[in-house]
């Protein structure tokens, strides 16, 4: 199984330890919107699952993955009725999540 798989596959089941499994020990995400940068141990297995919860993802894809790198696309739906399309950019390290940039875009909804 891909390691963009084994990422969904977690995500989807809300397993908040399986995904941060999936993460380097050096692991960073850095976002844009903020140029906040997050660690692996910013955020328990509890936390993740809790975060994982607050948005329905739709349509996820995975653009592209090497050895080296995933490129994702997705849509979120958030309860407050927000809607964002986000693409994710992964560098890998010992085949895990290394070095994660995002950029997200807010979408408009009809009323």
């Amino acid at each position: 199984m891909s390691l963009y798989d084994k990422m969904t596959t977690a995500w989807a089941n809300r397993d908040g330890q399986a995904y941060l499994d999936l993460h380097h020990e050096d692991f960073q995400m850095t976002w844009h919107s903020t140029g906040r940068v997050s660690k692996k141990g910013d955020t328990s297995a509890e936390q993740m699952s809790a975060i994982m919860g607050l948005s329905t993802i739709r349509n996820r894809r995975c653009i592209f993955e090497s050895d080296d790198i995933i490129v994702q696309h997705m849509f979120a739906d958030y309860e407050n009725g927000t809607k964002d399309a986000t693409l994710h950019v992964t560098l890998k390290k010992d085949g895990l999540l290394w070095r994660t940039e995002t950029g997200v875009t807010a979408v408009k909804t009809q009323t």
